[in-house]
């Protein structure tokens, strides 16, 4: 997970496990689960209690105090490091530095094989992984690839280049390569 990002659906996975099994929500390091002061108050608010490893004792007032400075802190850390990276990009391409993706490069046949090789090797892997969700949906009565499609955008399982929603066309093409 990412510190800057809010919309985390495992998170709130978590959160919900911990509030059903009246449990503590244990996370590493303050700055891995957020940067954001509003984030974390926000965190703080819902209900569940959250521990730290980096900071063991958070409990009453000063606790919160602390690890509301502690994010406060990683917020600044962010901001201070986007600012440098723009600065550095900014600089390289004032000195013609070619900056992005480099389309446009001719690759060697031998590269191009390699490239689609390992393309069609994720996508199965990613097919594999995806196989006991659509067989359980199968079994639960979703058999057509749009009710898949429809019950796995519901679920928040992410496309696989990382898209919220999922089409027929995709679904057929998972069961496609996962054999289902």
């Amino acid at each position: 997970m990412r510190g800057r990002r809010s919309d985390r659906p495992a998170l709130e996975e978590a959160l919900a496990a911990a509030r059903v099994h009246q449990a503590p929500l244990v996370v590493a390091k303050v700055d891995r689960l957020t940067r954001s002061v509003a984030f974390l108050s926000k965190l703080l608010e819902a209900g569940v209690d959250v521990r730290f490893a980096d900071l063991p004792s958070i409990e009453g007032p000063t606790g919160r105090f602390m690890l509301q400075q502690m994010a406060s802190v990683a917020e600044l850390e962010a901001g201070l490091i986007s600012s440098r990276t723009k600065a550095a990009l900014a600089a390289a391409k004032a000195r013609g530095k070619r900056l992005g993706d480099h389309r446009g490069i001719k690759l060697s046949e031998q590269s191009q094989v390699a490239g689609r090789t390992a393309q069609a090797d994720r996508a199965k892997q990613r097919a594999t992984d995806l196989a006991p969700i659509l067989s359980r949906l199968s079994s639960e009565g979703i058999t057509s690839a749009s009710a898949m499609a429809r019950a796995l955008t519901e679920r928040g399982i992410p496309t696989a280049r990382g898209g919220t929603k999922w089409t027929a066309l995709q679904v057929l093409r998972v069961t496609a390569r996962a054999e289902v």
